[in-house]
């Protein structure tokens, strides 16, 4: 189902500049197919179109935009096993999961095409006192320019998707970096989209180096930035922006809280999805259980059960739980992260051994927090647990932390809840499941060093539209 060469996409159309990327099986470490790589000549390039095109996209109609976010919706149920393959091997995502992520970006381009006809304005009335008496005043939002679209290895389709649709269904042309390790999910989704009715030029999706990348970020011409991926790499990215917007959905270590009245094997079942799926390469995966002590040993136990029954192994294989890291050497960060927890006195509860690119599912207990593997974001099959007997308390230790991306919160107590949801810093409270839990169409996104702005696909269309004002002086009187 992976073809042997794909080309980048400049201005919408497919070019065989060379094949000088390599994307190899995460599992088994050989290539499976070469890349074009497009180097800086291109992506300017690709700007240069995007600005020429944006005259065109700005001005499509909303039905027009809708039909090909509905096209597009199509093709790629049409191509749903090729897509799960192709993520199965470039990404190591298991194989369930795969198609699980195309779900969801099917769903991402439907809410797109769904919100296109609905980007309202207001009527405002300005008459608050004598001197504006007769003026009123309306907005709408307009697309706010060319945009630069970088993503990561994680979820390579869906991530796409969440800046992609957005910018089709508001009319904005764009650039879109996919990470080098996964490129080919997107480049698919090249593919359809210059099958559709997408202006010449309207899109350019170009693999590349970080080196080369720079124009993504610094170049005037860009009007809004979106990025998801590493803090380190957020945080600079924005300081080099300049004056086109940003948004940032960037890293974390989530928490979850298990309250004293939690349903446990609720709480058993959710953490272990939580923490485990994909390998826990998820910036929401759970890293950090708070348990209350009244239920902490049952919890741990159980927890321990069912996370030395989870399967590592090749994603292709349908009963495999825990696919590869996204190379070796991360799954050797992840190593010596848990070792050296273990020298610092931290319990081994389950798991702790490597195989290669896999690790076990691996939970420990007394870590100290200023450790790695607790206050850093691990993006591993690893979480940490400890018990709590304040549930204020235990909110505080969710908030010990650089990052405030996503919490969750297990509790019967109604009260609990919404202190939670008042007090913990983060970007979204979950109640009664794990941080994990996204849907498409919610506002997604962190405080703190977890970024800023929002994705989910209306609020990016917020941020890919800019307000305008028209005041009208209505003079005289109809005859």
């Amino acid at each position: 189902m992976i073809k042997p060469q794909y080309p980048y996409y400049l201005g919408s159309k497919p070019i065989m500049a060379n094949a000088d990327l390599e994307v190899k099986n995460k599992y088994t470490g050989k290539v499976v197919a070469k890349v074009a790589h497009a180097n800086r000549k291109a992506i300017d390039k690709a700007i240069g179109l995007a600005v020429k095109s944006f005259e065109v996209t700005r001005k499509l109609p909303s039905y027009k935009r809708q039909e090909i976010l509905n096209s597009i919706v199509e093709k790629i149920k049409r191509r749903e096993d090729e897509l799960a393959h192709v993520l199965a091997v470039e990404v190591g995502k298991p194989i369930r999961e795969a198609h699980g992520e195309i779900t969801r970006a099917i769903d991402t381009f439907r809410i797109a095409a769904e919100e296109s006809v609905r980007i309202y304005g207001e009527v405002l009335p300005l008459d608050i006192s004598a001197r504006a008496e007769g003026y009123q005043a309306l907005y709408k939002r307009f697309p706010v320019g060319p945009c630069s679209f970088i993503v990561p290895f994680n979820f390579p389709l869906n991530l796409a998707a969440h800046k992609i649709a957005p910018a089709i269904a508001v009319g904005c042309s764009f650039i879109v970096k996919p990470a080098s390790y996964t490129p080919i999910s997107a480049l698919i989704l090249g593919e359809i989209m210059a099958e559709t009715n997408l202006p010449e030029g309207a899109f350019s999706i170009l693999p590349c180096s970080r080196h080369e990348a720079d124009l993504f970020t610094t170049d005037d011409r860009l009007k809004h930035l979106s990025f998801t991926g590493s803090a380190e790499a957020g945080w600079e990215i924005k300081a080099n922006a300049g004056k086109k917007s940003v948004v940032l959905e960037l890293g974390g270590n989530a928490a979850c809280i298990i309250d004293e009245d939690a349903d446990i094997e609720l709480a058993v079942k959710r953490l272990i999805m939580g923490a485990f799926y994909q390998s826990g390469q998820s910036c929401i995966s759970v890293q950090r259980i708070i348990a209350h002590e009244k239920i902490y040993s049952e919890l741990k136990s159980k927890l321990a059960k069912e996370a030395a029954k989870l399967k590592y192994g090749d994603p292709l294989n349908e009963d495999t739980f825990l696919g590869p890291l996204i190379t070796e050497q991360d799954a050797i960060r992840i190593e010596s992260w848990v070792n050296e927890a273990l020298q610092n006195k931290a319990k081994l509860v389950v798991g702790g051994k490597r195989h290669g690119v896999c690790y076990e599912a691996t939970i420990l207990e007394n870590v100290d927090p200023s450790l790695k593997i607790s206050c850093r974001e691990a993006f591993g099959p690893v979480v940490t647990i400890e018990p709590f007997s304040d549930f204020r308390e235990a909110c505080k230790m969710v908030n010990n932390s650089v990052y405030g991306l996503q919490a969750g919160v297990l509790t019967r107590n109604i009260h609990h809840a919404f202190y939670a949801f008042e007090e913990i810093e983060v970007g979204g409270v979950v109640i009664n499941d794990v941080p994990s839990f996204r849907v498409d169409s919610m506002p997604y996104g962190g405080v703190k060093d977890s970024g800023i702005g929002r994705e989910g696909v209306r609020y990016a269309i917020e941020a890919m539209t800019e307000m305008r004002l028209m005041v009208l002086n209505r003079i005289g009187n109809i005859v």
